[in-house]
């Protein structure tokens, strides 16, 4: 039997996955890590935790399953996007990673935005700079440790690192560099005009691949460390969304999916390199060569829900630990008692402000209509419609760029939530699928590792034999909703400058 495997690289821990050749996963191996906060609102981590994490599991994966190295045929690397790692001549590591959440560089970002223009950045890039993105944080570094700066000799995401680890190669693919500011996404070519701009050395950058192309070999004291055979392809594998729609079969116009994990994510496939002129929602190239995706991104999604749990559902905790269950289970079955509309309760969830469609770090969360009738019940239930009222107005702008979904995967732990599935079918007005795998990167990392190294002819015979639907739900009350989205959307713009008055206070 041959095997592939897929990496993830997190922000909390690294996963790797143990592929079969005939689509069955045959194991997965993670270990978790912490990142650093050094000063409010900035957050660090240490590359060597992810080389240390895939050097410890891929040998135990192997050994545990008896499984021998030239069994492996590829590794497909998938993991978080943005954050920014730095080498020097010697290929040591010069600072800790900027990670992708990290919010110092709003100054560079502004900065970026007079150098640039900031329809001339989206127009370039077809995406705004933002402060997560890669870009404003090499600024940052060039301006507050201009010694760090001049050592440096090659920039590169954290899954990159993890290639050059294991191959020796600099090397990055479109997917993932497209979060960095300084892609031509409609290209798939770093932006020269970016690069000069923002007087950016184009050699500190990774030479670019498909996704799917083989970007080097596994070396031998990487084989040593692994316990993978020396010259195991290693393909270019994707960043961490573009990977997780490999691994639920979005690879084709039509189809997307929704992630509801501690943040939202609205994300569809497209074969046409559309652009939202007002930076709303993001256009980066896909995993599927030469095609791409869009993505919209609510901040508060499931961390709602938790929220409201931790502070308010100590008695539904105690009954769920009486019936062995989840308390979200609990929370489910309360809701699912409300009408839609959760009798005129509607929730905001921008309890960390909102990304998509508003980028306004000011919003915060509103229950609008409370009154005597409303309790537990009517809350939690408000804000299951509330977060897919906001994942909607992320799906509502790609359509109005032509670029719709008929089908979505719903994947992250909402999916676990029948009634969350259904509210969305019906606010999304549209079929919402679940898989039988959750794993999402590296199951998408491996079956790319599978196309490059010839194990499957192409995604869609990797994508048929691995991704099973678990559940379907058809739309069937989306008129239900149509009402309260509409006042829904109207809240915001009532609010936008009381928000802003309240940061100021």
């Amino acid at each position: 039997m041959e095997y592939l495997i897929g990496i993830d690289i997190g922000t909390s821990g690294t996963m790797v996955l143990l592929l079969a050749a005939d689509g069955r996963i045959v194991d997965t191996g993670s270990q978790a890590y912490e990142f650093e906060m050094p000063q409010n609102g900035w957050t660090e981590q240490d590359p060597a935790l992810w080389w240390d994490a895939v050097s410890s599991i891929i040998p135990e994966l192997l050994t545990k399953n008896q499984i021998e190295a030239d069994s492996v045929k590829g590794v497909g690397i998938a993991g978080q996007m943005h954050s920014l790692v730095m080498l020097d001549e010697d290929n040591q590591v010069l600072r800790k990673a900027i990670l992708w959440n990290d919010q110092r560089t709003a100054k560079q970002v502004d900065e970026i935005n007079q150098i640039v223009g900031a329809e001339r950045h989206i127009g370039l890039t077809s995406n705004p700079p933002l402060t997560g993105f890669t870009s404003p944080k090499i600024l940052w570094v060039r301006e507050n440790e201009p010694e760090i700066y001049a050592k440096c000799k090659h920039i590169l995401l954290p899954k990159d690192y993890i290639r050059f680890k294991l191959t020796g190669e600099y090397v990055s693919d479109v997917s993932d560099a497209s979060g960095m500011g300084l892609l031509n996404v409609k290209e798939r070519t770093w932006s020269q005009e970016i690069l000069e701009d923002l007087e950016i050395d184009p050699a500190l950058l990774p030479r670019l691949v498909e996704s799917v192309d083989i970007s080097g070999y596994v070396t031998e004291e990487a084989a040593k460390i692994t316990g993978l055979a020396p010259g195991t392809p290693v393909v270019g594998g994707a960043g961490d969304n573009a990977a997780a729609a490999i691994g639920v079969g979005v690879i084709k116009d039509k189809t997307g999916f929704t992630t509801i994990g501690t943040s939202g994510v609205v994300f569809v496939h497209s074969s046409k390199p559309s652009t939202d002129e007002k930076g709303r929602v993001h256009t980066f190239c896909s995993a599927v060569p030469n095609e791409w995706h869009l993505m919209g991104v609510t901040l508060s999604a499931g961390s709602s829900l938790q929220w409201f749990r931790n502070r308010f559902c100590q008695e539904e905790q105690m009954i769920a630990d009486e019936r062995g269950v989840d308390v979200y289970q609990v929370m489910d079955e309360m809701a699912k008692e409300v009408r839609p509309g959760s009798d005129n309760l509607i929730f905001l969830p921008y309890l960390n402000g909102e990304r998509t469609p508003h980028l306004d770090p000011n919003a915060r969360g509103v229950f609008f209509g409370l009154s005597p009738i409303h309790g537990k019940p009517q809350l939690i239930r408000s804000i299951l419609e509330g977060v897919s009222f906001s994942l909607n107005d992320c799906l509502s702008i790609l359509r109005d760029l032509n670029v719709d979904a008929e089908t979505m995967m719903l994947t992250g732990g909402g999916a676990a939530s029948p009634l969350w599935r259904e509210i969305i079918a019906n606010i999304f007005d549209c079929t919402m699928n679940t898989c039988e795998s959750n794993q999402g990167p590296s199951l998408g990392g491996a079956i790319l590792a599978g196309v490059g190294s010839g194990v499957f002819k192409d995604l869609d015979e990797g994508c048929s034999k691995v991704v099973k639907i678990k559940s379907s739900f058809e739309p069937e009350n989306q008129e239900h909703y149509s009402k309260y989205y509409q006042l829904y959307k109207d809240l915001y713009p009532a609010l936008e400058d009381q928000y802003k008055k309240l940061s100021e206070v």
